[in-house]
């Protein structure tokens, strides 16, 4: 079982959320040719080892994160918002600020 630690909801299984891929991925324009999206989508690493990863709690508070986590051992280094405007609401709060 892989917890994921939540910085909105806390710790949670990772059932309740849903797998997005490698986060280090850049996508290429919505009107890119057909072989750039094909090549973004299908020839990817199969890394071993940390890797940045998107995931949608979608049995929780629905927002996506990324989660650095050990390919090998499922071992999670880190947990952040994957939108920089959350990450600030985040940071805010926990200086003492308002939600």
């Amino acid at each position: 079982m892989i917890i994921i630690n939540c910085p909105f909801c806390g710790p949670r299984d990772h059932s309740e959320f849903g797998y997005g891929g490698d986060a280090s991925i850049d996508y290429p324009a919505l009107d890119a040719p057909m072989d750039e999206w094909h090549d973004a989508i299908f020839l990817r690493e199969n890394i071993c080892g940390m890797q940045a990863e998107t995931w949608h709690h979608v049995n929780g508070c629905r927002m996506w994160l990324i989660v650095e986590r050990d390919t090998m051992t499922h071992e999670i280094k880190s947990v952040r918002p994957a939108h920089g405007g959350n990450a600030a609401v985040l940071e805010n709060v926990a200086e003492g600020g308002e939600s």
